[in-house]
C-alpha cells in the first residue's frame, strides 16, 4: 500500500483503538480545570438534553438489550423495515449547555398562518447559541449525563443569577432526571418542551382531519400551534378532541388525535412558551439535535459500523472537545498528564541506568 511504503509498517487496529482510549482520559480532568467565559446576568443560560442510537457489538449492548436480541436471535423475519435495527443499538445520552442573547418574539414570528399577514412583515431574530459546550456517553447513566451538564451550567453562573432555561423533548425519564438533580442542587429552572416535538403531535392530529398537503391541513395546524404558543395548549387539546367526536372519527383515525391530546395535556407546565416568546428564549432543541449527527451519527452510525463499548466512548468523548473547539488546549493538557504519569517525581531523571 502506498502509505506502508511511504511510512513502514502502520499501527494494527487493536493498537490503534489503545491509543484512542488512552488519548481520551483526561477529558473529565481537562474541563474541571477550565474556566467557562464570563457573561452578563441578562443572558439566559441554556440546558438542552437528548439522546441517540449507537449501533454496537453484541458484548457491547446493555443486559436487557443483551436478552432481547439472544431471544429474537431464534426467530426468523423476512424483512425489517427501512432503518430498523431490533436490539442492536445502546443509547448515548448527549446534553448541551450554551448562552444566548434574549431575542423577545411573538408567536407569529414562529408560525405563519396561510394566508394571514406574517409574510408581509420580517420575522423577528432567533435566539443564538453562544459559547456551546457538549458533552455524551455511552457507557455513564443519564443522570450522571445530566449531573456534568449541570456542573458545566454551576461553573458558569455560580450564584443563580441568570435565567436558566431546560429544553428536553418530553421524555418522562428524562424530566424526572432533571427534576431530581435540580432539586439536589437548589435551583430553579425553566423546563421547555422542544416546541418542533410539539408540532410533530400537532401535525400527526391534523392529518387524522384532513389529507396531507391540503391547505385545510396547514390552517388547522397553524391555527392549534398559534394557540399553544399563546398559552391556550389546554384548550387547543380540548378543541380537537371534541372535533374527533363530532365527526365520529373511526379509532384508527383517532388514534393521532389523542396521542396529541395526552401529550398536550402531560405536560402543560412544560409548555409555557409565552413566557419563553416574550423573555427570549429559545424554544427547540436545535443545538442537541444537530450535536447528536455531529457526534455520534457522522462517525459511529455508519454503514455497516459496529462498535466496541469503550471505543466507542472513547471516540465519543474525542468528539466532543473537538466540537466545543479545545482539542489543541486538551492535547497539550493530556500530554503534560502523560509527562506526570511517566516521571512521576523529579527524583527519576537522576536514577542511574541498570543495564
Amino acid at each position: 500500500m502506498p502509505v506502508e511504503r511511504r511510512c513502514g509498517s502502520v499501527l494494527g487496529k487493536r493498537r490503534l483503538e489503545e491509543l484512542v482510549v488512552a488519548a481520551a482520559v483526561d477529558v473529565d480532568g481537562f474541563y474541571r480545570t477550565l474556566i467557562p467565559v464570563p457573561c452578563s446576568r441578562d443572558m439566559p443560560l441554556v440546558v438542552q438534553v437528548d439522546g441517540k442510537g449507537v449501533v454496537m457489538r453484541l458484548e457491547a449492548l446493555r443486559e436487557a438489550t443483551r436478552r432481547a436480541a439472544a431471544k429474537a436471535a431464534s426467530g426468523h423475519r423476512g424483512r425489517l423495515a427501512p432503518g430498523e435495527k431490533p436490539n442492536r443499538k445502546r443509547m448515548a445520552t448527549v446534553a448541551c449547555v450554551f448562552d444566548t442573547r434574549p431575542a423577545p418574539r411573538r408567536p407569529h414570528d414562529v408560525i405563519h398562518p396561510p394566508g394571514g399577514r406574517s409574510g408581509e412583515r420580517p420575522a423577528r431574530p432567533r435566539p443564538r447559541a453562544e459559547n456551546k459546550w457538549c458533552t455524551a456517553s455511552l457507557v455513564r447513566p443519564p443522570e450522571q449525563v445530566i449531573a456534568d451538564i449541570f456542573d458545566q451550567a454551576e461553573a458558569r453562573d455560580p450564584k443563580q443569577l441568570r435565567p436558566w432555561v431546560v429544553l428536553v423533548d418530553g421524555a418522562r425519564h428524562q424530566l424526572d432526571l432533571i427534576e431530581a438533580e435540580t432539586g439536589r442542587r437548589g435551583v430553579t429552572v425553566h423546563v421547555l418542551l422542544d416546541f418542533v416535538h410539539v408540532a410533530e403531535y400537532v401535525w400527526a392530529a391534523a392529518h387524522a382531519f384532513y389529507k396531507p398537503g391540503t391547505t385545510e391541513a396547514e390552517t388547522w395546524a397553524a391555527d392549534h400551534l398559534t394557540a399553544i404558543l399563546s398559552d391556550h395548549a389546554a384548550r387547543a387539546a380540548a378543541e380537537m378532541t371534541a372535533q374527533a367526536e363530532g365527526e365520529h372519527l373511526s379509532a384508527s383515525r383517532r388514534e393521532g388525535v389523542d396521542a396529541c391530546h395526552r401529550y398536550l395535556t402531560g405536560h402543560l407546565d412544560q409548555l409555557r412558551y409565552e413566557i419563553a416568546l416574550a423573555r427570549g428564549w429559545p424554544i427547540a432543541t436545535g443545538a442537541v439535535e444537530g450535536a447528536c449527527p455531529h457526534l455520534i451519527a457522522d462517525r459511529l452510525d455508519i454503514t455497516g459500523a459496529r462498535c466496541g463499548l469503550h471505543g466507542a466512548e472513547a471516540v465519543l468523548r474525542l468528539r466532543a472537545v473537538v466540537s466545543n473547539g479545545h482539542l489543541d488546549t486538551y492535547w497539550r493538557f493530556h500530554l503534560a498528564r502523560e509527562h506526570e504519569r511517566l516521571y512521576p517525581t523529579p527524583e527519576q531523571r537522576t536514577y542511574p541506568l541498570t543495564a
